[in-house]
């Protein structure tokens, strides 16, 4: 079993940063990729960006060049660096790990108002 746990959101002005942090606790061992994903009213949830345990990232092209991912291994921590946030980027942002499976966090709520 492996536990997540999100911090970092909260409500910003377009144009403006956030940096979204989890820590994973348990099974930690286990672990390869981590991620964010994020989930819009009315809409489905959708792929943020991934980083493997070796560092390799994936991104989601609506957030390219705005948004980094990044990983500490020891730490057993993920992050991610928003920049630029636009109002379509409001969501509840949600980590994920994956072993055999995938692993949630509860999430954390991304307000970007106009």
């Amino acid at each position: 079993q492996v536990q997540l746990v999100e911090s970092g959101g909260g409500l910003v002005q377009a144009g403006g940063s956030l940096r979204l942090s989890c820590a994973a606790s348990g099974s930690i061992f286990s672990i390869n990729t981590m991620g964010w994903y994020r989930q819009a009213p009315g809409k489905q949830r959708e792929l943020v960006a991934t980083i493997t345990s070796g560092g390799w990232t994936n991104y989601a092209d609506s957030v390219k060049g705005r948004f980094t991912i990044s990983r500490d291994n020891a730490k057993n921590t993920v992050h991610l660096q928003m920049n630029s946030l636009k109002p379509e980027d409001t969501a509840v942002y949600f980590c994920t790990a994956s072993t055999s499976r995938r692993y949630w966090g509860q999430g954390t709520q991304v307000t970007v108002s106009t």
